[in-house]
């Protein structure tokens, strides 16, 4: 199974179930991520939002209360994208299903990207950041909100414990899928030790690349810009 494929199966088969446990494991804290990289995308009312890896709408619903008035969410998950339009009277109409690697926008068309705990599930994370380039406008903005393994070795191994053995055991308990909940520290630990967003980013046109720790560096934002020609 190819991992385009995977990804997909994994998110339509926990989509009813993908909230309560994104709470329930994180202690609530993934509320406050998310806002946190909202304000450090400097997200504003006149801003023109692609949210991609959008799943069931929470990063794009934070955003709707910042009063962003444009916003098209996007994922691969179907029954992700549905529970979002359950959960809002706009975003119907508003969303696309579709891969980060070919998002269907014309040049020039964002002035922001928002991604929270998606791109290490992108197939081609490069292609993916070179689409994003090219539908942002100069002077957007891509932020990226992303688990990555700590440094300190005292939280480190807390951190691994917990992903490694309480997360899987409560995840397949509740959403009945047990590849869904051993795939996440998996694709964590293998993002973190393979993957050099700032690398990828720069190679992609990025510039002005700042990244923040969050949360004893257990999740990291990740903001970039597109620079005026």
């Amino acid at each position: 199974m190819n991992k385009k494929t995977q990804v997909k199966r994994i998110f339509d088969s926990i989509s009813n179930r993908y909230d309560l446990l994104n709470h329930l494991l994180s202690g609530g804290i993934d509320i406050y991520w998310r806002k946190k990289a909202l304000r450090l995308s400097r997200i504003n009312e006149t801003s023109v939002l692609l949210d991609v890896a959008c799943g069931t709408g929470d990063f794009a619903i934070e955003a709707k209360k910042l009063k962003v008035k444009t916003i098209i969410g996007a994922d691969l998950s179907l029954n992700m994208l549905r529970i979002f339009n359950k959960k809002t009277n706009w975003s119907k109409g508003n969303i696309v299903q579709t891969v980060a690697e070919k998002v269907p926008f014309k040049n020039n068309s964002f002035t922001n990207i928002t991604v929270a705990f998606g791109v290490r599930n992108f197939y081609d994370i490069l292609e993916s950041f070179r689409n994003f380039y090219r539908v942002l406008k100069p002077g957007g903005t891509v932020t990226i909100l992303e688990f990555r393994l700590p440094k300190n070795k005292f939280v480190r191994s807390f951190y691994l414990f917990y992903f490694n053995k309480i997360l899987p055991l409560i995840g397949r308990i509740i959403s009945s899928d047990k590849e869904a909940y051993t795939y996440l520290p998996e694709s964590v630990d293998a993002f973190d030790s393979k993957v050099d967003l700032w690398k990828l980013l720069n190679d992609a046109g990025f510039n002005k690349i700042n990244n923040h720790p969050l949360t004893f560096g257990i999740v990291q934002v990740v903001v970039a810009s597109k620079q005026f020609k």
